[in-house]
């Protein structure tokens, strides 16, 4: 009898080339799912909740399957992660509905960009946060990234090329903090568009340089025009935090959110 699982991976994404198989490049896709082949001993395919860039990290990823190996849940995910390296891991597995789909029953993401915020870049953050140096007005980046709170046409914030018909998203909650000298800019909204997140953040740094303000940003949310943003921030700042299968995120406020330390 074939069965739907369920699983929540965790990954470091700097040897990757994205989560999405590609040939003549070693995905998170690809590497997951031969570990998974091996355990179970028959050619699996997974499908995952999103595909994240190159360099992009991932603190919980959904990915569904199918198999008839009736295998138990822990020993699934004690043999799979012997199979595979030590910056993907497979954190919980649990039978779902037949009809369960990681990407289309997926309600909603939450994203965190992770900024050092130091003069001196500090080696054990290498790949896994945004070396800035200038000072940070988090006030300023604060007010600025409330503007994109709501339910907006954010085709000023998407890539050249991953233009799509329909570019009208909602945001449920966004918001800069600093620990020390650790920035981290939350973004937990219904969908995304390419390099969406990327370019919000490269925006904020925007705003904090030449010191724009709220009203600044919604004459650059309304031009709809790539150029009127700022740069799209580096990837590996990048970390595809929560998923969420039913709406309950979206009345939920995050009052305190993960730092890197």
């Amino acid at each position: 009898m074939e069965r739907t699982l369920k699983l929540m991976l965790s990954y470091r994404g700097t040897r990757y080339h994205g989560f999405q198989r590609q040939e003549n490049a070693v995905t998170v896709q690809s590497v997951t799912e031969a570990a998974l082949s091996k355990v179970l001993n028959q050619p699996i395919t997974i499908t995952g909740c999103s595909r994240t860039d190159t360099g992009v990290h991932a603190r919980q990823f959904c990915c569904s399957l199918k198999t008839d190996r009736m295998i138990p849940h822990l020993n699934l995910m004690r043999g799979v992660n012997g199979e595979l390296p030590d910056d993907i891991s497979i954190l919980s597995c649990e039978d779902a509905a037949p009809d369960f789909h990681a990407r289309f029953d997926c309600k909603g993401k939450e994203y965190i960009y992770r900024i050092h915020n130091s003069e001196s870049k500090n080696p054990f953050l290498t790949d896994l946060a945004l070396h800035y140096r200038r000072p940070m007005d988090i006030p300023r980046m604060q007010a600025c990234a409330q503007v994109f709170v709501g339910t907006h046409d954010f085709r000023t914030f998407c890539a050249s090329g991953g233009i799509k018909e329909n570019t009208v998203r909602t945001i449920y909650e966004m918001s800069v903090k600093k620990q020390g000298d650790c920035v981290a800019v939350l973004v937990k909204g219904d969908g995304f568009l390419y390099n969406m997140i990327r370019i919000l953040v490269g925006t904020l740094l925007m705003a904090n340089e030449q010191h724009l303000t709220p009203s600044d940003m919604r004459e650059i949310l309304a031009a709809k025009d790539r150029l009127r943003a700022g740069n799209t921030a580096r990837a590996h700042g990048l970390y595809l935090n929560r998923v969420f299968y039913d709406t309950a995120y979206q009345t939920e406020s995050t009052e305190e959110f993960p730092y890197f330390y």
